[in-house]
């Protein structure tokens, strides 16, 4: 009985001492989980140097026009500078981006490029509200009444 209690003590502060964050991979799997089917392209509504962009590990990143509205461009290739970079610029033609054709370029905050410039291969579009609410529910705690446990029984001496 001991042994238990002191498993399922290791369990939960073992648990606890793991931050709410999620791994690349785990994000990653989130954004794509609230993207729609891939199109062929988009049409970019601001000016180049996007500042609003999540990067989503080395071969992926999302893109946001408003708070609702962003594509996760998923790249043909590794992507060496997206780690460093302070911001991106995305390639296009007359401000439509196309896949296969338009890159991601990462840059400094100065505005150097860093590493290669990287092949858009997929562009899905997202549920920005539907990724937020999903967001929310990982962070919210849950609170779980325990049943009254009896006392212990000390032994008699």
């Amino acid at each position: 009985m001991k042994a238990l209690l002191f498993v399922l003590t290791l369990a939960g502060v073992s648990a606890c001492s793991h931050g709410p964050t999620l791994s690349t991979e785990d994000r990653l799997s989130l954004y794509r989980e609230h993207a729609g089917d891939s199109v062929n392209s988009f049409r970019m509504d601001r000016a180049p140097g996007m500042q609003n962009w999540t990067p989503l590990g080395d071969q992926a990143v999302a893109v946001w026009q408003t708070a609702n509205r962003g594509f996760l461009l998923e790249l043909r290739t590794r992507c060496s500078g997206l780690g460093s970079a302070s911001r991106i610029s995305i390639t296009n033609s007359l401000g439509v981006v196309t896949t296969r054709l338009d890159s991601v370029v990462p840059r400094t905050a100065a505005g150097s490029q860093v590493g290669m410039s990287c092949r858009i291969d997929v562009i899905r579009p997202i549920d920005g509200s539907a990724l937020r609410d999903a967001k929310r529910e990982l962070r919210e705690a849950e609170y779980i009444e325990r049943s009254a446990a009896p006392p212990e029984e000390t032994p008699a001496p």
